[in-house]
Formats: C-alpha cells, sequence, structure tokens
C-alpha cells in the first residue's frame, strides 16, 4: 500500500483516470491475494479501507476538487499505509508484486 501513496504523491498531477486505475489494480490484487491465501481477511479488509480512500479522492478529482486538496487527501493515506505494513508485514510487497511495469 506503501508503494501505490508513493507512486501517487510523486505525480506532479493526479487525474480521474490515474487513480481509478490505481484503485482497479488495488482492488484485483487484494482480491486475488485474498483468495490465494496470500494474505488474511483481515489484512484484506485493512487494506480495503485505503483502497475506499482512493475511491473516495477519485470521487473529488473528478468533480474538480483543487489538486492541493486532492494531494492533502492522498497524504494522509500515507501514514495509514505505513500502519498497515507494520501491522500486515510484506502486504505491500503482496501487492506490488503483481503490478506490471
Amino acid at each position: 500500500m506503501r508503494t501505490c501513496v508513493d507512486n501517487l504523491i510523486a505525480l506532479p498531477h493526479i487525474d480521474g483516470p490515474r487513480i481509478r486505475t490505481e484503485v482497479e489494480f488495488l482492488a484485483n490484487r487484494l482480491e486475488l491475494l485474498r483468495q490465494n491465501r496470500q494474505i488474511t481477511n483481515e489484512a484484506y479488509l485493512d487494506a480495503g479501507a485505503i483502497q475506499g480512500a482512493f475511491d473516495m479522492i477519485g470521487n473529488l478529482v473528478e468533480m474538480g476538487v483543487p489538486q492541493q486538496e486532492v494531494f492533502s487527501q492522498i497524504k494522509q493515506q500515507l501514514e495509514r499505509a505505513c500502519n498497515l505494513e507494520v501491522k500486515h508485514p510484506g502486504l505491500n510487497q503482496a501487492i506490488e508484486s503483481g503490478r506490471v511495469s
């Protein structure tokens, strides 16, 4: 999750399609990892909170909310992502292992 947040923070501008792509990636990876029992149901649900936040941020982008507010919302997810990795070590790596370059 940390890498997902870092990737978004590194962008100079976040548009709707970019954040929707990230939401879809997270949804698909989390579901696959849960089905394959590579992550626990608890990790799946905890990570889903960040996925949901990204979805909400996507709505803000599409509503035309200023980029400063969008980045503020994304940066709030950074702490959540760090806490998630402490609680579920290896979750970030499990998610990112399915990312196509």
